[in-house]
């Protein structure tokens, strides 16, 4: 790869933090804008962005479908408690922020086992008027621990759950493996409960997108795995799509944006309500 890259740890670092390899919460970090990343995301980022200039766009656009099905979800489904796996690293609407603007009171309980987003934790454990925030350290393939834990913590699972799988299911190399995990997710969740899910697909400009994310995938980056909305929509079996579908994120019930800022990108989302 050209350039260079940091070799030594930096000062402050949390324990269990790796700075001489790249991680994709801290590059997704970087994309949005965040400050939580360190040299060597930045360059691979860059690098990233250099094959593949649409991943900014991606960011943006995979956040602003996180916002609107939350919203959604809130005001015309009546959800007032979410379980986000794979939370990555706090920037801005993030799920418990826009959950509590729409409802105060909402719960939102956040799963990730990176010890960066461990170490952000307590920034993120909010307990007042505004609602509650909580934070499980697991991994997505132990989908019955997360949610013993979640409805140990903060979450009643007799009610109403809102699924948030944004940017998560890509890690999982074989789809298969991936639609069992978001059935046995779905499997502990009631009636009412919605699934929203968003992932990077190569039908846009898919000869550029798979070139940058095998420059990823040898980066030390946890590995990704591509898909295609019609794997995407298998997500959803059994469940009730909501309007509009599976489609990119930017078309998934926009509002009024700006005229032409609505274009198709390599990142499909959907959102699924459970009969």
């Amino acid at each position: 790869m050209p350039g260079s890259v940091p070799e030594s740890p930096v000062p402050g670092t949390p324990p269990g933090v790796d700075t001489e390899v790249s991680h994709s919460p801290r590059i997704w970090n970087y994309w949005l804008g965040g400050k939580d990343n360190y040299e060597i995301d930045r360059f691979i980022g860059d690098q990233f962005r250099g094959i593949f200039p649409d991943i900014v766009d991606i960011a943006r656009s995979s956040r602003g479908f996180l916002k609107r099905s939350v919203e959604y979800m809130v005001h015309e489904a009546g959800i007032r408690q979410f379980l986000d796996i794979g939370t990555g690293l706090p920037t801005v609407d993030n799920t418990h922020q826009v959950a509590h603007r729409a409802a105060p009171g909402s719960r939102v309980v956040y799963v990730d086992n990176d010890p960066m987003v461990l170490a952000h934790a307590r920034a993120l454990l909010v307990s007042g008027p505004e609602g509650t925030t909580e934070y499980i350290d697991a991994d997505l393939r132990e989908p019955e621990k997360i949610l013993d834990a979640a409805g140990r913590s903060t979450l009643d699972l007799t009610q109403p759950v809102g699924l948030m799988l944004l940017n998560i299911l890509g890690h999982i190399p074989e789809h298969d493996e991936a639609r069992s995990i978001v059935a046995r997710l779905l499997d502990g969740l009631p009636s009412g409960s919605h699934l929203a899910v968003a992932d990077g697909t190569n039908v846009v400009r898919g000869a550029e997108f798979d070139e940058a994310i095998a420059v990823w995938n040898a980066s030390g980056s946890l590995p990704y795995t591509l898909r295609k909305p019609e794997q995407i929509e298998r997500y959803f079996d059994g469940l009730e799509l909501v309007e509009p579908g599976v489609v990119s994120c930017p078309l998934w019930r926009p509002g009024t944006p700006e005229v032409g800022s609505l274009r198709e990108v390599d990142e499909f989302c959907a959102v699924g309500r459970k009969p």
